[in-house]
This record gives structure tokens, C-alpha cells and sequence, in this order.
């Protein structure tokens, strides 16, 4: 009689081991981190996913349900070294572990490779940094970004270099990369657009040089009013120093990438006051501030390291990701994605909306400089 009685019972075990775990399974929101948390960018993109964690730890804390059924919350971060080869496989080795959704990537050359293999699979991605208008003009309905892109960057920094810095001859510099090249193409061509200044030199470089006194001293012969860079602040801070070296006294122009807090120990004494002004894709102005400054306080507390500038919007990305999901009461991407593309969400950086091709809805930019060794506000601009 022990034949019989075992088999159902082993079964039943059985049976109630699979629902158990297919339970559990259902609990769990998987969201993946890309970003580079080794080489040159390592402290942006740990900025990226530092930002993204805190939010996947506030969801948890405040036991944010998605259909009335409690979840848990986890991030799976990886490291695509701001290489596209590796972001690729980063982005493989997410969408095989089974996210949800992804927060990334940092870079514009890392992010559109990787954008490829996320609407193959059908899973939403949200860039919190990556200003290519290439990203979002593919056709991809999982790709989104919570920062405005290249096109108007380039513009709001040529106005602010023509108008404000009133520059008659401008020297531009990029890296060769995705992000850097393209931003400093779409700065060319808003110059050329306004009038009233000329391109004096065109110079390039990589992202992992470090000497740049041949390009500098051909610029120094052009006498430019701005020297544009299209780049990050690893090359940024070291080329200030030869800048400073070289006699140059041009103002310096730049994006996101180099409008960091570290650029102040990038460029060392070259930094002087009001010498940079860069600007990053997002700004919060009036009652906003509040919050903005809570959070990078609540960051420090909790990171003990300063906001680099990115993590704002990977918390933005993850908390939107998470709105949607309320909203389709569901973490399936093709429930979902329709939710994220009608979303109104007010976040750290503002309120988040986005357009047909996924881009930020009226994204706003601002302005820094820098005095005392400190990034400094100047003004926010849409």
C-alpha cells in the first residue's frame, strides 16, 4: 500500500514545488544596468548605475505593486566598458538572464549597437545618457531616452557660443566616437546655420589620447575665441592642462560627457573660473529644484560619492519603466511599451514624456560652468 500512497504524494510535492517557483518566478522584476564601470568613463557610468539602484531599492521600500500583486524589485547590472563590441554582449547576456527592461547605455557608440538586440527581443530600453538622434530615429518602439538629443544640444551650445561668449572664429575638436563626433557635427552645422562666426580649425583625437599638443598648437595658430570639444571629461580635463600650458586663453565649449564633478580634478588649476562652459541634456528649474537637490543628497548618503551627472536620470529611466508597468498592470514589454509611450510622469529631472520616436518630449537643457573648483548653474533652457 506504500506504492501507491507514495506516488500521488511525490506528485503533489511536485506539483506544488513547480507552482511555487513558477510563483516566484512572476515576483520578481528584473531590470538590467549597461554601462562602463571600467576605463575612462568608469565613474559616469557607476553614476548610471548607482542611480538606477537606488531606485530599484526605493520601489522595494515602498512596495510598489504591479496589478495589485506584490513584486520584487532587482537590478542586474553589467559592464560594457564604453565599447560596442561588449555592449553588445552585455546586451545579450541581459536579455538572456531575463530583464524586463533596460536602463542604458551610457554611450551613444555602445547604446545603438545594443538597441539592435533589445527590439529583437522585444524588451524596452531607456538611455539615461546617449544624445545621438540615431538611437531614437530606427524605428525601434523599445527605444527611449530621458535626456534631450544631440540636435538640440548642438544648437543651444552654438547660440550660447555666438551670443553670449560672442566667438568670431571657433576651433572644434572630437573624440571619433558615436556621441563625440555627432555632437560636434550637429554643433558645425548649428554654427554655419546662425552666421556671424566661422569654423577655424577641425581637429580629432580618441577617447583614450592623452596628448594633444600637436592638434592644440595648430588651433593656437588659428587664434579662436572657443575651442568645441565633442567628447568626455577623462580627455577634456588633461586637454584643459595643455590648453593652459600652451598659452591658449579660448573659452572651452562642451556637452554632457565632460560637464561632470570630477572635472574639476580632471583639469586641475587649468580650471579657472567661467573657463568651461558645458551643458547637460536636462534641467529642473523653480519648485523642481527641491526635489532635485533631495535626491542628490539622499545619493550621497547612501553612495557616499557626489551625483557625476547621469544618475538622476537612471532613476528617472527605472522609475518610469516602473509607472508603466503600473499603468499595463503588467512587467511583460509587449503590455507595457504602449503604456511608456503614452506616459506623463513627473521625475527628479522633471517631467517625462516622450515623442513618437521615443526622444524626451519638451526636453529641457542646462547650462554650467564652472568657479572655485565647483560645477556652477548658469540658466536652464528649452
Amino acid at each position: 500500500m506504500s506504492v501507491p500512497f507514495c506516488a500521488p504524494l511525490s506528485l503533489s510535492v511536485l506539483a506544488l514545488s513547480i507552482l511555487a517557483s513558477a510563483a516566484q518566478a512572476q515576483s520578481v522584476v528584473r531590470i538590467g544596468s549597461a554601462a562602463p564601470v571600467s576605463g575612462p568613463g568608469a565613474h559616469q557610468g557607476k553614476d548610471t548605475e548607482n542611480g538606477a539602484r537606488l531606485a530599484i531599492e526605493d520601489l522595494n521600500a515602498r512596495g510598489v505593486l504591479i496589478d495589485g500583486k506584490k513584486v520584487r524589485w532587482e537590478l542586474l547590472a553589467e559592464d560594457d566598458a564604453s565599447d560596442p563590441k561588449q555592449g553588445t554582449a552585455v546586451a545579450q547576456k541581459l536579455v538572456d538572464a531575463g530583464v524586463v527592461a533596460v536602463v542604458g547605455h551610457l554611450n551613444s557608440g555602445t547604446t545603438v549597437p545594443a538597441s539592435k538586440i533589445y527590439y529583437s527581443a522585444g524588451i524596452g530600453q531607456i538611455s539615461p545618457a546617449a544624445t545621438t538622434p540615431l538611437y531614437t530615429h530606427q524605428g525601434f518602439n523599445t527605444a527611449f531616452r530621458v535626456v534631450a538629443n544631440d540636435d538640440l544640444v548642438g544648437r543651444t551650445l552654438a547660440r550660447y557660443a555666438v551670443t553670449t561668449l560672442h566667438a568670431k572664429k571657433i576651433a572644434v575638436i572630437d573624440d571619433r566616437t558615436a556621441f563625440g563626433q555627432g555632437l560636434a557635427d550637429q554643433f558645425v552645422k548649428a554654427i554655419r546655420a546662425a552666421g556671424g562666426a566661422t569654423i577655424s580649425s577641425r581637429q580629432f583625437t580618441t577617447d583614450k589620447a592623452t596628448d594633444f599638443n600637436a592638434i592644440l598648437t595648430q588651433i593656437r595658430a588659428t587664434k579662436p575665441d572657443v575651442i568645441f570639444y565633442g567628447g568626455m571629461d577623462a580627455v577634456a580635463g588633461p586637454m584643459l592642462k595643455q590648453m593652459k600650458s600652451l598659452g591658449i586663453a579660448a573659452k572651452f565649449v562642451s556637452g554632457d560627457g565632460v560637464c561632470s564633478e570630477k572635472l574639476p580634478l580632471l583639469a586641475g588649476d587649468a580650471l579657472v573660473d567661467d573657463l568651461v562652459t558645458c551643458v547637460v541634456a536636462g534641467g529642473v528649474s523653480g519648485a523642481q529644484e527641491t526635489a532635485y537637490t533631495a535626491f542628490t543628497e539622499r545619493y550621497r548618503q547612501r553612495f557616499d560619492l557626489p551625483v557625476q551627472t547621469y544618475a538622476p536620470y537612471a532613476y528617472d529611466a527605472v522609475m518610469a519603466f516602473a509607472a508603466a508597468m503600473q499603468a499595463a498592470k503588467s512587467a511583460e514589454p509587449a503590455r507595457y511599451l504602449p503604456a511608456l509611450r503614452a506616459l506623463r510622469y513627473q521625475g527628479v529631472t522633471g517631467a517625462i514624456a516622450f515623442d513618437a520616436n521615443g526622444d524626451l518630449d519638451h526636453a529641457a537643457l542646462t547650462l554650467y560652468t564652472y568657479r572655485l573648483g565647483k560645477k556652477t548653474k548658469l540658466q536652464v533652457v528649452r
